[in-house]
């Protein structure tokens, strides 16, 4: 199953954002990565770069690969409405993300794992694929055989009250994809619509 694998901070710090998780070191060093990143000054990004930049940025928050990023991208250009949201909302109804949002995984990378080794159920049903879009209404839970695994339900946090498209027990480890969320729910800082300007080239 492809995923990135290589090296976090680095990602972080070429963004300026902690996107894969911990941000620790963006205080300590604002600098590019690399050997030289210190003495690199950073130079004012053309449009094609700036376009290119939130692409990648939104890839990596979210653990999609170009194949199927530019799939999402498709699917989100034949829906009704705008294209740049379309695609934060498909981004978002993914099975992982919503497992990461809901509160069951403390990261994207570990809600991908609890999918991929068939810890969750969607609407009753085993589930392990992280990319699996959900629906408004599928009901997602941590399989009952899973659920008296410390090393799982340890892990398992409130919902942010901020996510008002997801509904979460604590006690029944069950949920509800509501609706797709709206843009200005999103907390991801991405400007999407570079990214539908670089693909509409």
């Amino acid at each position: 199953m492809a995923r990135y694998n290589g090296p976090k901070t680095k990602i972080s710090r070429r963004f300026g954002e902690p996107i894969l998780g911990n941000g620790k070191w963006l205080g300590k060093n604002s600098n590019p990565p690399g050997m030289h990143g210190e003495k690199r000054k950073r130079k004012t990004l053309g449009e094609y770069a700036l376009q290119l930049r939130e692409k990648q940025k939104a890839k990596y928050s979210y653990g999609v690969l170009e194949k199927q990023f530019r799939k999402t991208f498709e699917e989100a250009a034949r829906r009704k409405g705008v294209t740049g949201e379309n695609l934060i909302k498909l981004l978002e109804a993914r099975l992982d993300n919503t497992v990461f949002r809901m509160g069951i995984a403390p990261s994207r990378p570990a809600a991908r794992q609890l999918v991929s080794h068939k810890h969750i159920e969607v609407n009753g049903d085993v589930v392990n694929v992280p990319s699996y879009q959900l629906k408004p209404g599928d009901v997602v839970t941590i399989k009952e055989g899973s659920k008296g695994r410390e090393s799982i339900t340890s892990t398992v946090r409130g919902k942010n009250p901020k996510f008002n498209w997801l509904d979460w027990s604590e006690t029944e480890f069950k949920g509800t994809f509501i609706t797709y969320p709206e843009r200005e729910s999103v907390p991801e800082n991405i400007k999407e619509q570079l990214i539908v300007e670089l693909y509409s080239k």
